[in-house]
């Protein structure tokens, strides 16, 4: 009984969203996942400085038992991991779903639809030209919302263009240094991921050679 309330809000969530436009619902969902991205960020180092805080024993000036403050740590470290790499490979999987049906966007190959100049080929949205939301022009000249190609690139895994697929560079689109600790967190999260995803494999290999040396 204890997961109602979480289907209960997802299911709200989900009734929410089917009533909005396409456009409007992928701009939410981006959303979402980049509120994700970033809570499991501020876990992952709130969790690393409550850690080097409780190796050097500052922990005690906040009346923090050593124990207790290393168990809250690891688990914040492990909570703000888990999460960040679930969100991002549902967002990965999210971005191609949605994308797909604004038109601009195809898995394979070039779309059918023309983009318009004046159109973000992420959301179909037009681009507002008066300042209300940042722009990013990439170096294939094509221009996206910067919430739009931060969710593309940054939380949905993506480095190539959605409309043209040219390899996008991270480090020249986003510029901020306040940007690239999100990128080399990203980066981070993809290689948990990927020992994660292989540490079976590998612990079997090495019991296999184990075995076939001998080694006990």
């Amino acid at each position: 009984m204890s997961s109602d309330p979480d289907i209960i809000i997802l299911g709200n969530i989900t009734y929410q969203l089917s009533k909005l436009s396409p456009e409007e619902r992928l701009r939410r969902v981006y959303r979402w996942f980049l509120f994700v991205h970033n809570a499991s960020y501020v876990l992952g180092i709130g969790g690393y400085v409550l850690m080097m805080l409780t190796m050097f024993q500052l922990n005690l000036i906040f009346l923090l038992p050593t124990n207790m403050a290393m168990d809250i740590s690891l688990l914040t470290i492990f909570y703000g991991l888990y999460y960040g790499v679930i969100s991002r490979d549902f967002a990965e999987v999210c971005t191609d779903k949605m994308a797909a049906q604004i038109g601009y966007h195809v898995p394979n190959g070039m779309p059918m639809r023309r983009l318009d100049p004046a159109v973000c080929s992420i959301c179909g949205k037009l681009l507002d030209t008066d300042g209300s939301e940042k722009i990013h022009r990439l170096n294939c000249s094509h221009t996206f919302h910067d919430f739009c190609i931060r969710g593309w690139c940054i939380v949905g895994k993506k480095d190539t263009c959605p409309y043209c697929k040219e390899k996008v560079n991270l480090r020249k689109t986003f510029t901020n240094p306040w940007d690239k600790p999100h990128i080399l967190y990203g980066n981070f999260l993809d290689l948990i991921r990927y020992l994660v995803a292989w540490q079976p494999v590998i612990l079997g290999v090495i019991h296999l050679l184990n075995l076939s040396l001998g080694l006990s």
